[in-house]
């Protein structure tokens, strides 16, 4: 246990971890009221950030008591207290250097004035938020990231998959003439990869793409599969499909930049293997342009999500162009649109849905906090596969990063266990241009 410290929260880590006030330990927590006053206009929509919002709020009111203004509120056993800090606090040196009185300046004054008023103990102001970040630097105000949900190795999704060279050749026939592939124990690899892992095994005169097999113990080979009209392009997408249609893996993360296939994949598997399952759900979240509310764009609820919505329908229409216009094939996927049971959706609109027996694809992950994909897991019903693509580097919500993304953290967690495979996709294969544009710009 090391020296208590202060803590005080930005409004944002809240929205980002309602469940923040636990990860602190036995250190104290401070709120400027300004966070609270914050926090009331986040409250209404359907949003996971105004989900949060609620949630705090309701986990606030079960912890506050008469002291929470003044010797603070107990937070649990092994943790520390809770203090609201109200009113203007008195911080000359933030009213110098940023005289405007916004909520942030706010927030930054009442770090200041714990620091100085406990001098003998740390105070360190806790935000998403780079720039307060930086304005909390420059007049020595103690700061962080809140990182308790960060990964901290992430090199992992720099490459493809991992080649094994100089393997006995015998063993590469071997996997080639059985079906049910070789005791993983045969390999000097056995204790390096991860449960349902594909990689390229090489030896000098010949190669196979393979994967380990956790529910057999094995590793066995991998087939180029076709998937409702669409074949893979490269290994990857092999491995892809190889993971996406086994039922025995429940949970599947697909990452790699822009045009690697990675939703139009997910979608062929699910629409290959529908005998499995009775829906077929495919959503993304919304990340209003700027960071503004649905609110301001024209239409109902269905048209303002509409053009975020287009990116899947354009996957949807590749496959179809798979297909005769007036095929058997066509018809189905437009029958199975009007019964609901091909469903594409804004993710907001999907909280109260039931998500058993489905096939469950959830578009750009990475947008998403740790807390909202696990919250979308949790969900998970008897026989349902779901499947989180994402583009680590194409984040667009203000307070996730490479690091504290859902999409990397559940990775990460998930990692070793047998229901779980991540594949990531390294290759291009929408046009040299795309390729190009997404490796030098």
């Amino acid at each position: 246990m090391g020296t208590k410290k202060n803590f005080v929260l930005d409004t944002n880590v809240i929205l980002h971890d309602y469940n923040c006030l636990k990860n602190f330990q036995e250190n104290d927590i401070y709120l400027p009221i300004v966070v609270l006053e914050e926090l009331d206009k986040f409250k209404k929509g359907n949003e996971q950030i105004n989900y949060n919002a609620r949630e705090f709020v309701r986990e606030l009111d079960l912890i506050t008591d008469d002291n929470l203004f003044t010797s603070g509120a107990s937070l649990g056993e092994g943790l520390g207290r809770l203090f609201v800090i109200t009113g203007e606090v008195d911080s000359p040196v933030v009213r110098d250097s940023f005289p405007s009185r916004k909520p942030d300046h706010q927030i930054l004054a009442v770090a200041d004035y714990l620091a100085r008023k406990h001098a003998n103990m740390k105070t360190i102001l806790v935000t998403k938020d780079v720039n307060l970040r930086m304005k909390a630097r420059s007049i020595g105000v103690v700061c962080e990231d809140y990182i308790t949900d960060k990964v901290i190795n992430i090199d992992i999704f720099e490459k493809s998959n991992e080649v094994f060279d100089n393997i006995d050749p015998a063993l590469i026939d071997r996997i080639y003439s059985t079906r049910e592939g070789l005791d993983i124990s045969e390999f000097d690899f056995r204790n390096v990869i991860h449960p349902n892992e594909c990689f390229i095994l090489k030896s000098d005169r010949s190669s196979v793409l393979a994967r380990y097999n956790p529910f057999t113990h094995t590793v066995c080979r991998v087939n180029k599969t076709k998937n409702y009209g669409i074949e893979p392009r490269n290994a990857e997408q092999s491995f892809a499909f190889e993971i996406l249609n086994d039922p025995n893996v429940k949970l599947v993360a697909l990452t790699g930049k822009a045009g690697t296939g990675k939703t139009l994949l997910a979608l062929a598997a699910a629409l290959g293997n529908l005998i499995d399952y009775k829906q077929i759900l495919l959503a993304r979240p919304i990340v209003a342009l700027s960071n503004k509310d649905l609110g301001f764009l024209p239409g109902d609820a269905k048209e303002k999500v509409a053009p975020y919505m287009q990116p899947l329908f354009d996957n949807l229409n590749v496959i179809k162009r798979q297909f005769a216009a007036n095929s058997t094939e066509v018809k189905r996927l437009e029958d199975m649109q009007k019964s609901e049971q091909l469903v594409i959706e804004a993710l907001a609109f999907i909280r109260g849905r039931s998500l058993s027996e489905t096939y469950c694809i959830i578009d750009e992950a990475q947008n998403l906090t740790p807390h909202e994909i696990k919250t979308i897991i949790t969900r998970a019903g008897e026989n349902t596969k779901m499947v989180f693509t994402g583009d680590i580097q194409q984040i667009d919500q203000p307070y996730l990063d490479s690091q504290s993304n859902g999409l990397v953290y559940m990775i990460d967690r998930m990692k070793e266990q047998n229901l779980f495979a991540h594949v990531n996709l390294v290759k291009g294969e929408r046009s040299q241009l795309s390729e190009l544009a997404s490796n030098l710009m």
